[in-house]
């Protein structure tokens, strides 16, 4: 699914920006990226950023904001980080507090925000291709799971891998493989398939987040590194102060799902 409109990622935002969206953006601006977002003090930031590049298949880290700057230039023009998210989670040393659709009131000179490859984009990839996705298909959320998968940590920030699941029939699974590979910056192909157990999984029908599997007799699952990873990651340190996306409630850009497809 190409983008079409140019305005179009820009509007929705300004939708957003007004509150008079604040759900979900699944099938929102087509074509266009979409961003987990997390938003640390300062002197967090150094140590995030390089869990990003130890752990790219999860967080492909595609942007940082200088600190108390809440736009994302090299995203789209107009970003304002404050409240361009339909809905956020604040987190207070480790335990969420809220979840604000605006976060003006929260801002501070020594926020650093950082904008994460989402898996969106090669979902986008997978139905232009003509692949189904049964979860978009019922309206529901992705299933993802808590692996027994160390991540590699980086100073203050460890944790296990979160991953989300697709099924396939066996045809598409390897059309699915093939097509999400080219997408290294969200997240790109899936890092296994097969037996959940493998990876730590002990219930396929009890993911810890998202909703509900269906799986149905010759389906094949596969599983992705998942942008909760950042998330579950940050819970585990107890920074003092953080602020994420609610997972769901992107942040729209103006840069399009084509721009980092791999030929």
């Amino acid at each position: 699914i190409e983008a079409q409109n140019p305005g179009l990622a820009s509007t929705v935002r300004t939708e957003i920006r007004a509150g008079r969206h604040t759900t979900v953006t699944a099938g929102m601006a087509l074509g266009y990226l979409q961003a987990n977002v997390v938003i640390l003090p300062a002197d967090w930031a150094d140590e995030f950023e390089a869990f990003c590049d130890a752990n790219a298949k999860a967080c492909p880290l595609l942007s940082r904001s200088l600190p108390g700057d809440p736009r994302f230039l090299d995203l789209g023009d107009d970003i304002d980080i404050r409240n361009d998210v339909p809905r956020y989670r604040v987190f207070k040393d480790g335990r969420q507090i809220a979840e604000p659709t605006d976060i003006s009131d929260l801002w501070r000179d020594d926020l650093v925000a950082f904008a994460l490859g989402c898996s969106y984009s090669f979902e986008a990839a997978l139905l232009d291709a003509g692949v189904p996705i049964r979860h978009v298909e019922q309206g529901k959320k992705v299933c993802t799971y808590l692996t027994g998968i160390d991540t590699v940590p980086a100073g203050r920030l460890r944790g296990k891998l979160v991953v989300s699941m697709r099924n396939f029939t066996v045809p598409n699974s390897i059309r699915a493989i093939e097509i999400t590979s080219r997408f290294p910056r969200v997240h790109g192909g899936p890092i296994h398939f097969g037996d959940p157990s493998a990876i730590g999984i002990k219930d396929i029908n009890q993911p810890e987040f998202g909703g509900e599997p269906d799986i149905r007799p010759g389906e094949v699952p596969l599983f992705w590194a998942c942008g909760v990873t950042p998330q579950v990651v940050i819970e585990q340190a107890k920074p003092p102060f953080c602020i994420t996306h609610k997972a769901g409630h992107m942040l729209i850009t103006d840069r399009t799902n084509e721009e980092f497809r791999e030929k």
